[in-house]
């Protein structure tokens, strides 16, 4: 997945044939979001790293 941007530890990412909704996916210290295009948080993923 390309990565758009890095951050304060934020890495945004977003796939080229991704499905719809339009969206980017970010990460930070373990916990995952996935946003649409207007900001609208459409999944959080919180991972524990060991």
């Amino acid at each position: 997945m390309p990565e758009i941007s890095r951050f304060f530890g934020i890495i945004i990412r977003m796939f080229f044939d991704d499905h719809n909704p339009p969206h980017f996916h970010a990460e930070y210290s373990g916990r995952k979001a996935v946003f649409d295009l207007h900001g609208n948080i459409l999944q959080m993923i919180y991972v524990e790293l060991e």
